[in-house]
């Protein structure tokens, strides 16, 4: 089972990889739900992006702040092979849910925490949004015109990061078979 602290682009594309190859996903949403449900409303009334990302999954809405719905994550996660996670720089450490303290109380569970800039270097606290990486990395530079330039039609860089997020948990897996223990 895969439990899954998500929003936006970058995770629930990830998550949504291993619901294609058949994990069960449970995506943890806030109150309000994912704004990325709000992006659209052209599959039936609901964000084609949102649709993309969450197929198959089942959703439970929890308040990580408030002890009892931590509870709940906690009996999830006690239970789940792996977690991942894409809040705000420090925000599932500041709950409690960082991978260090997930790995002491669950030593099978493989964790996966996706951020923009990594948890080291000055860098490390800062949000991080798909255009805003586009631009510094250049990306923006060649794309467009040389009066307009312009960033890439879709979500590359969290697109990109999902897709290395998917491919080292799948390591971690291998990695779990012959040790018995998770990895971040």
């Amino acid at each position: 089972m895969v439990v899954s602290l998500e929003q936006a682009v970058a995770a629930p594309l990830c998550s949504s990889r291993l619901a294609d190859a058949g994990a069960r996903v449970i995506k943890i949403e806030r109150e309000g739900g994912d704004f990325a449900r709000n992006y659209d409303s052209v599959v039936e009334g609901e964000s084609a992006y949102f649709v993309w990302l969450n197929r198959g999954k089942e959703s439970l809405v929890l308040n990580i702040k408030d002890p009892g719905d931590a509870g709940l994550l906690n009996k999830l996660l006690a239970k789940a092979d792996i977690f991942i996670q894409n809040l705000l720089p420090g925000a599932a450490a500041r709950a409690g849910f960082d991978s260090s303290s997930l790995r002491e109380k669950y030593s099978r569970l493989i964790t996966c925490d996706i951020s923009g800039y990594g948890d080291t270097g000055s860098y490390a606290d800062m949000k991080a949004y798909d255009l805003l990486v586009q631009a510094e990395t250049g990306l923006c530079s060649i794309t467009g015109t040389e009066e307009a330039p312009g960033r890439v039609g879709v979500s590359v860089c969290d697109i990109a990061a999902g897709l290395n997020a998917y491919s080292g948990i799948l390591e971690a897996l291998y990695s779990r078979e012959k040790t018995g223990r998770g990895l971040v």
